[in-house]
């Protein structure tokens, strides 16, 4: 494995490789992201991993400075499960001057996630493709965690017809149901105790439209009463459209379930797809 932080010296190595799978992250690195390392070595033969924490992603008040780095372990895991290259650029290396040049975004990265989190798409999208332009994969792997992330860097290459292909690897969790993320380094024990209820929310959703319910705005204000009553602070609790994030029609099958929660300062995203028969 080399570790690489410079554009020129990257795109060097890169260029006799046939087939280069990317995965994006900001380090950290947990078990899911390890999963997606996996799946995409089943689908190239080279596997570049980036680290990045994406300061145009934050908004001010956020949490870019104490946003966990842990290059030394993260380089360890990554050699330990066969990765061929780690790009981890510097804000100077990606961002040499200002970045004035931005994507005008679809009404999607306004809703949701996008309306709790202004801007945030729109630094998302511009780094990812400043990564397909440095790495230029033949595949990208992203987490369905961040659902509504990954259906906006699909219509992305769809819109602007990039050759990459994006795969979505599912999304893993803890025994009791907490998904995997980075940002679960923030909670304290009796946090991590209560963790696990947005994702009980979630299910109890997926439960009760598998039951025959229908009535989805009703379910969804269920659900954030529940978790109010917990003592969570409820951004939003969403049925929707997968490929949209639309509100659902009768004629729809594919649907995503989709909370964001803060239990005291720490804010939990998460997701459960469902297909009716």
């Amino acid at each position: 494995m080399e570790i690489i932080t410079d554009i020129a010296l990257l795109r060097a190595r890169l260029r006799q490789q046939t087939a280069v799978a990317l995965v994006p992250t900001m380090g950290n690195l947990h078990a899911g992201h390890l999963s997606l390392v996996q799946l995409a070595q089943q689908h190239a033969g080279c596997v570049v991993v980036s680290i990045f924490v994406n300061r145009l992603q934050f908004a001010p008040h956020e949490d870019f400075d104490r946003y966990p780095r842990t290059r030394e372990n993260d380089c360890r895991l990554l050699e330990e499960n066969g990765v061929d290259f780690v790009f981890i650029p510097d804000e100077k290396t990606l961002y040499p001057v200002t970045q004035e040049f931005q994507l005008l975004l679809p009404p999607m990265a306004d809703k949701l996630e996008g309306a709790c989190r202004p801007g945030f798409f729109r630094g998302v999208t511009t780094v990812v493709l400043k990564l397909f332009n440095i790495v230029q994969p033949h595949v990208a792997v992203f987490g369905e965690k961040d659902y509504q992330q990954l259906q906006i860097i699909r219509g992305m290459v769809e819109q602007l017809n990039l050759p990459v292909e994006i795969i979505a690897g599912r999304t893993i969790r803890e025994e009791d149901g907490l998904a995997l993320s980075s940002r679960n380094n923030y909670l304290d024990e009796s946090q991590r105790q209560q963790a696990s209820g947005l994702a009980d929310s979630l299910q109890q959703i997926r439960k009760d439209i598998i039951s025959g319910e229908r009535d989805f705005p009703r379910l969804e204000w269920s659900a954030i009463e529940r978790l109010n009553k917990l003592g969570w602070k409820v951004d939003y609790i969403a049925v929707r459209q997968q490929c949209t994030l639309l509100p659902v029609t009768a004629c729809n099958s594919d649907l995503v379930i989709l909370g964001a929660a803060w239990l005291d300062k720490i804010r939990l995203i998460d997701n459960i797809l469902l297909t009716l028969p």
